[in-house]
């Protein structure tokens, strides 16, 4: 397997969002997905705060991380996840990653087993080929809140409420200078023409910490069976009426499954 130890800079760490909790040790670490930023856990880790703490961060090219001085696919953004938790002096973390953040956590997972206490993936990216690349590539470039409105629907279920502030600010971060460019450059690197570039998920079956995969049926950016040919040691958790944005439209039952596979760990 390829080498995750940092080859960054060292003085710079990511952004992170803590949310504090009974410190047992071992926290949670959690990934964000495509054009998101770490701001997408806050309720996530409002739930979790009485029982865990927890640390989201800005992956490369997204949030606070703009500037970080690679950007690309899931590899890359892995190497700097590792890089900021050995900055943290964090040897082990319960990995929750969302779509290509899902990506990120698989890959670390894969690479650095020692690191990962548990595994949790909420439609994760790179699970199969299919991706619905001409959604993902207007949503990088898109900058006009009512686009942006119609576009980040197609991330939810077809009954949830989209929030007014939602696509309000995701429209300002992208005036940010460079933000729809470097945007733009990730996807490329993680969608190869129309399709996605996959992992090896059956290597999951070999690795020693629980695993959960969480998907909705109502995904319309990466489709819900990719989920079905999983190795039988992987637990997968398949919600009706429920889109791509699993932690945003079912935050309980996410938080419930996150704790479940921490205490699973521990066991």
């Amino acid at each position: 397997m390829t080498d995750l130890r940092p080859d960054f800079p060292a003085h710079l760490p990511f952004r992170e969002q803590e949310a504090t909790g009974p410190d047992d040790g071992v926290p949670v670490v959690l990934l964000h997905g495509f054009g998101g930023d770490r701001q997408t856990w806050v309720n996530i880790q409002t739930g979790l705060a009485p029982r865990k703490r927890s640390l989201a961060f800005d992956l490369p090219g997204h949030g606070e991380a703009l500037d970080w001085p690679r950007i690309g696919h899931a590899g890359i953004a892995a190497k700097a996840v590792v890089q900021s938790l050995e900055a943290l002096g964090l040897s082990k973390v319960h990995l929750v990653g969302h779509s290509m953040g899902g990506a990120v956590a698989a890959l670390i997972a894969l690479r650095t087993p020692e690191l990962a206490a548990s595994l949790t993936l909420l439609a994760p990216g790179g699970f199969g080929p299919e991706i619905n690349h001409r959604l993902l590539r207007r949503y990088a470039a898109a900058t006009d809140p009512v686009e942006m409105e119609m576009l980040l629907e197609q991330f939810f279920g077809w009954e949830f409420k989209l929030p007014k502030f939602l696509a309000k600010t995701a429209a300002e971060n992208r005036t940010r200078p460079g933000a729809v460019a470097t945007l733009e450059a990730v996807a490329n690197e993680i969608i190869d023409g129309a399709v996605q570039k996959t992992l090896p998920r059956n290597d999951l079956a070999d690795l020693p910490m629980p695993i959960k995969v969480l998907w909705g049926t109502q995904d319309r950016v990466l489709p819900t069976r990719q989920a079905h040919k999983l190795p039988g040691v992987v637990s997968t958790h398949i919600f009706e009426r429920v889109g791509h944005m699993v932690h945003l439209e079912i935050p309980k039952e996410v938080i419930g499954l996150i704790l479940q596979n921490t205490r699973a760990a521990q066991d």
